[in-house]
């Protein structure tokens, strides 16, 4: 067992006065290694809460910068943040919490080719992560390496908890979820909003059985998924199975090695199409050069910001009403970021359009280097 000095002591002794947990737990919790992959809204009570803990060793996985619309549930960062890599942000936090651990950062995707990599020097894998492909990907390398993957999952006002490791008799998320939904069926957190507070409700979850599977203390969640709804403060407890058939934790496994997630999930890259950037685009509207600006987000979206001038004509609906834009001036395409625009821009090419540009980075990019007063959203 690693030692802990007069300071750890000090720090932890609200853990060592419990007779259940004491001494050799907290040893445990120092010896430990912890990987979260995702700095987010799940993210961030998990590496806090297990940082103040006094986990010997967190690894954090993500590559993106703090925005101003992670601060509403991203409680790691503040608004001095705002622009700075959220691993160095987080660092600068977790060890302001908790000087006696260390973080170790993955400035990277978490991909089929790094993942084993990565994983490979941890004890356990958390899956903060807020899709489908990354979800399947944590999941096989836990199962490949044989460590517990503590699973959580947000949207809107409902969460999930589960602990599947294989290794351990419990099932794996293909065993609960064999396929994953069809695109465009299960929202993103982005897309379909999730209150501040669920995501730190189920960080802690995923921290404490974390904390139960390093200290050997309680009953995890093993083979138990734990869905909870916030609107009525219903916690639930289902039964999972493990699947003789699963093709990476069952009798006869046919996925041994990563495989093409984003296929698997039926998720492909953006259509190539001509783009145009927001710098242009400004010009082109200050010029007074005649052009239709079309949104192709949701009516909501639209509601709460949008580009003025502009007219909203969701994706789901451009094939059908292709009819009301233009042919004979240019068309400039956005949505939030530039992903259902290029489709939309690339369903409009089929029929015909040759006058049409997709506005790379969509309203994100306009209301951070245009105008401000456009909500990002």
């Amino acid at each position: 067992m690693i030692p802990l000095n007069q300071a750890e002591l000090k720090r932890y002794a609200r853990h060592l006065t419990m007779p259940e947990f004491g001494l050799e737990a907290q040893q445990k919790l120092k010896a430990a290694r912890v990987l979260c992959i995702g700095a987010g809204g799940l993210g961030s009570p998990i590496s806090l809460y297990l940082a103040a803990a006094g986990v010997g060793c967190l690894g954090l996985v993500d590559p993106d910068v703090v925005e101003v619309s992670n601060l509403q549930r991203q409680v790691l960062f503040g608004e001095s943040d705002i622009g700075r890599p959220k691993l160095e942000a987080a660092r600068d936090r977790l060890l302001d919490v908790n000087p006696h651990i260390e973080v170790r950062l993955h400035r990277e995707l978490f991909t089929a080719a790094n993942a084993r990599e990565i994983a490979a020097d941890y004890d356990i894998i958390i899956d903060g992560t807020d899709n489908f492909p990354t979800r399947y990907l944590s999941n096989d390398t836990a199962v490949w390496l044989k460590k517990p993957n503590v699973y959580g999952s947000i949207l809107r006002f409902e969460g999930q908890v589960a602990v599947f490791a294989p290794h351990l008799g419990a099932p794996c998320y293909r065993c609960m979820s064999p396929t994953p939904p069809k695109p465009g069926l299960v929202p993103s957190c982005a897309e379909g909003g999730v209150l501040g507070v669920l995501p730190g409700l189920v960080g802690t979850m995923q921290a404490l059985e974390a904390i139960k599977l390093i200290t050997g203390i309680g009953q995890p969640l093993l083979g138990r998924l734990l869905h909870v709804d916030t609107l009525s403060l219903r916690f639930r407890t289902f039964n999972l199975r493990k699947d003789p058939d699963c093709p990476v934790c069952g009798d006869h496994p046919t996925i041994t090695e990563p495989i093409d997630y984003q296929g698997f999930c039926g998720m492909t890259p953006p259509p190539t199409v001509p783009t145009i950037s927001v710098q242009d685009l400004h010009e082109h509207r200050q010029k007074g050069d005649d052009h239709f600006l079309l949104d192709v987000r949701e009516a909501d979206e639209y509601a709460f910001g949008h580009i003025s001038g502009s007219t909203l004509i969701p994706l789901g609906q451009v094939a059908d009403r292709a009819g009301e834009i233009p042919t004979n001036k240019p068309v400039y395409v956005h949505c939030r970021s530039g992903a259902r625009s290029a489709k939309a821009v690339a369903a409009l090419q089929e029929k015909g359009f040759t006058q049409i540009w997709n506005v790379a980075g969509g309203i994100l990019a306009w209301s951070k280097d245009i105008d401000p007063s456009v909500p990002a959203v």
